[in-house]
């Protein structure tokens, strides 16, 4: 067995009573990847209009409130799935819905990027965002079937990581390409990364080892029960109190984090601190680099300590604070403001532990459901303070306009703006406080 595999997992094959063995680690874990490489590629659309704000703006003449409601198409028809994906991917399993959105998400990345009008971007980053909703949830419910339970927050963690990933690439990787090939092309190519996924899922992927001839990891009992309607199964999610304060309290740090990264951080660095395009999105591709590689360290962390709560709710303190540096202090010293923003990152991992504490509230049955509800919670973060941010810096627009004909914003505007984003991490304090630690165990389902 290699190394790294034997780090993730420390028995490669284990004999049953009915002589089936459990799948391979390298198996379990490509498995697992082939959902995760999905959740990448969402990644890259989701923060892709940050570095592409010029062109989005010259191409379509939008305002700051129009080019955040562009973007925030994506992070509508995303929440809007994401009930429907955790009730289907129970019922269904991950491996149709994984291909049908891959499907999808090219056809949607084709629209966008041939549009010639507002109307047909906006259908093309709706479609998107739509298709590309079940990827988190299916890759989360590839690891609760393929991976043992102890494995499941360092899973979330990496996923964090894999996703942030496609981050990076929809940073100064998509600036140079932007610049090289043009943003239609780039998007374009996108489309055929999709189509290409798709045919490997369809080919590797199965719902649980079972359907390879391995023993599965999910007892029958647990595995779900598909004559159970979805209007129960989402019923009974919802008696559980954690369900309701984790679906909340993840908004905050992640809204925070995508609509600074994912907008508004290329247009505040170049118009306040003067920052270069590439600076500016090469600040942000760190961020997101700092976010996604705490998230296995919150995970471990969490293992080791038997707590899920404790981490998840300093992690949100700590991020608070950094924003609260960022967002009321003028004129920040470069090197204060970027360690600020490299801070709120790394402390931002803490919301993977969400996941894995509201997996353990519920009995397993119900994880796909609750796993989409509360990556509902953390997806209305961006959608709503995306637009909310833009429309604050029209209002307050002093009229100053760039060498490009673009709008130009001042320190108070961004700072005005940015404030929901302090006030949403207050919200995520209180709630994760106010949960119910689960200790790393998983809910029998008798505790409401």
């Amino acid at each position: 067995m290699p190394a790294t595999a034997g780090f993730l997992w420390r028995t490669d094959i284990v004999h049953s009573t009915n002589n089936r063995i459990l799948p391979s680690a390298s198996l379990s874990w490509f498995v697992w990847s082939l959902g995760a490489a999905f959740f990448l590629l969402a990644f890259f659309h989701r923060v892709a209009p940050a570095v592409l704000h010029r062109e989005l703006s010259q191409d379509f003449g939008l305002s700051a409130a129009a080019l955040g409601g562009l973007s925030g198409l994506y992070f509508y028809s995303y929440v809007a799935m994401q009930v429907p994906t955790g009730l289907l991917v129970d019922r269904w399993g991950p491996r149709w819905l994984l291909v049908g959105g891959l499907f999808l998400s090219a056809i949607g990345a084709v629209v966008f990027a041939t549009a010639a009008t507002l109307f047909w971007a906006g259908a093309g980053r709706f479609l998107i965002g739509g298709s590309v909703a079940v990827a988190f949830v299916s890759a989360l419910k590839l690891a609760t079937h393929w991976l043992p339970a102890q494995r499941y927050a360092l899973a979330t963690g990496l996923l964090l990581v894999v996703g942030m990933t496609g981050a990076v690439f929809g940073g100064v990787p998509l600036q140079f390409a932007s610049n090289v090939f043009g943003w239609r092309a780039v998007v374009i190519a996108t489309a055929g990364v999709a189509l290409m996924l798709a045919l490997l899922v369809w080919l590797v992927v199965r719902d649980d080892p079972s359907d390879k001839g391995y023993r599965g990891y999910i007892p029958v009992a647990d595995a779900g029960d598909a004559q159970t309607g979805e209007g129960d199964r989402l019923r009974a999610v919802l008696r559980y109190r954690n369900t309701w304060l984790l679906a909340l309290a993840p908004g905050g740090i992640v809204g925070s984090v995508l609509a600074f990264a994912g907008l508004w951080g290329m247009p505040f660095l170049t118009d306040v601190y003067q920052l270069t395009p590439v600076a500016a999105a090469s600040v942000c591709s760190g961020m997101m680099l700092c976010w996604a590689f705490s998230g296995p360290l919150f995970g471990m962390a969490s293992e080791k300590l038997r707590r899920r709560r404790a981490p998840y709710a300093a992690g949100n303190f700590v991020a608070l604070l950094a924003w609260a540096l960022v967002v009321l202090v003028p004129d920040l010293p470069v090197w204060a403001l970027v360690s600020a923003l490299m801070l709120a990152g790394l402390s931002s991992g803490g919301m993977i532990l969400g996941f894995a504490q509201a997996k353990e509230s519920v009995p397993l049955r119900l994880a796909g459901t609750v796993s989409g509800l509360v990556n509902m919670g953390v997806m209305c973060g961006p959608m709503l303070l995306q637009p909310l941010v833009g429309w604050v810096l029209d209002w307050f627009w002093q009229g100053n306009v760039g060498a490009d004909g673009l709008r130009v914003y001042l320190f108070e505007s961004y700072r005005i703006g940015f404030l929901m984003l302090l006030l949403w991490l207050v919200v995520s304090v209180v709630c994760v406080l106010a949960s119910h630690e689960t200790r790393c165990r998983q809910s029998p389902g008798d505790r409401a």
